[in-house]
């Protein structure tokens, strides 16, 4: 008996030296200098005192460590609360490759194919048409079929030729996220599957619909169930708890007489390609998950192979991403030629950036993930400053 609970013990003190601590800082554990990453917050302190943005929370692990967790500004402007390293951020389109993760779940249970024709699995991809002219303005040209049809890999890599949004008609808006997905059948594709890059937010939306005919869930409990409560990820929703409420950042817009606060409207239904709130700490567990092949804590997600190919380039020589240098894979963009290396990351790294200057990093060769998160709306996006000083100094911070 005593036997068995010294064997019990062990096993359980074992595991908690293996687990990634999100809450308490080990720059050392990390082979990361302090005094360099010390320098970070200061830094994204200038911005905030710049009147650029409200407040920043930056998160950078190596080694299965957080090396260093900081909050500078405020998470309100208006009655002044202190930004949190708590503090929850709509992460915009950082849902997206969590949303692919959800999809590569299936395709490792043999539920799905990623050469799956899409309309397998939705009618509304039935009869989408190609528009020769593609977004050439002015121009009006007989639609035609396709030479193939969209695959759940062209939704993964944004080379569907969906465009960005589906046409609206003058019904009343979506309520589900099916209805939601049913308006594309009115979108007329813009090049031949496969051919050509183009972000498509209607694309990662319909990944989401996937989900739900293929297992019979609702995406959002899916994703909690399968991703979120394994991971330990309990703050990350796409409906804010009311107990949580007070911990939300606002959004600002830049302006030249300083920032204003943007209205943001929330979705009547969780949304696959930008609807999901959460912290820096929950998305350091969804990243170290991706770093540790597919495993965080003992518990399987993906498998090696899964995370092997939502973080290589899928697009050949296409075009792809909104940063240099970059192709693109599940739901991240991948550094694959010099060029992309600018923020000191190296060729095989793979990012995501959100449309609120939400941005998450991985350098599988430096063993670093760099997370930054700020809520504003314009201006920027995947290159800005804040985002490029803060991954630069990161990487700048590795000692050994």
């Amino acid at each position: 008996m005593k036997t068995t609970a010294l064997f019990l013990l062990a096993g359980s003190l074992a595991l908690s030296a293996g687990s990634f601590i999100t809450d308490k800082t080990d720059p050392e554990a990390a082979g990361m200098n302090p005094a360099r990453l010390a320098r970070i917050p200061t830094r994204m302190k200038e911005f905030v005192d710049a009147g650029k943005t409200a407040g920043v929370v930056t998160l950078v692990a190596r080694h299965g460590h957080v090396a260093s967790l900081d909050a500078v500004g405020y998470q309100d402007l208006e009655s002044k609360t202190p930004m949190r390293t708590d503090s929850i951020f709509r992460i915009a389109s950082v849902t997206k490759p969590i949303t692919c993760a959800g999809v590569m779940i299936l395709v490792d249970e043999g539920r799905v194919s990623l050469i799956d024709p899409v309309e397998k699995y939705l009618p509304e991809f039935k009869g989408l048409k190609l528009n020769p002219c593609g977004t050439l303005a002015g121009y009006k040209c007989e639609l035609v079929t396709p030479s193939r049809p969209v695959n759940i890999l062209d939704l993964m890599t944004h080379t569907s030729g969906l465009p960005g949004a589906a046409p609206r008609g003058s019904g009343a808006p979506p309520n589900t996220l099916a209805e939601s997905v049913a308006d594309i059948s009115k979108a007329e594709l813009l090049f031949e599957p496969g051919t050509a890059w183009n972000y498509s937010n209607i694309g990662i939306a319909a990944l989401g619909r996937i989900i739900e005919v293929v297992t019979g869930q609702p995406y959002d409990r899916f994703m909690a169930e399968r991703i979120f409560q394994p991971l330990g990820m309990k703050d990350s929703f796409f409906f804010i708890p009311p107990d949580k409420a007070s911990r939300v950042a606002a959004v600002y817009t830049y302006e030249p007489g300083g920032l204003k606060r943007a209205e943001v409207q929330q979705s009547k239904f969780p949304t696959p390609q930008g609807g999901l709130l959460s912290t820096a700490s929950d998305l350091a567990r969804f990243l170290q998950m991706m770093m540790g092949k597919g495993t965080l804590d003992g518990q399987r997600i993906l498998s090696p192979a899964a995370v092997e190919a939502m973080t290589a380039s899928q697009t050949g020589s296409i075009k792809a991403g909104f940063v240099p240098g970059v192709g693109h894979g599940f739901g991240f963009e991948v550094v694959r030629e010099t060029l992309g290396t600018y923020r000191y990351n190296s060729i095989g790294s793979y990012v995501k950036g959100g449309a609120y200057r939400t941005y998450v990093s991985v350098d599988p060769a430096k063993d670093l993930a760099s997370i930054i998160l700020m809520q504003r709306t314009n201006g920027g996006g995947d290159t800005a400053d804040e985002i490029n000083s803060f991954l630069a100094m990161a990487a700048a911070a590795i000692e050994r």
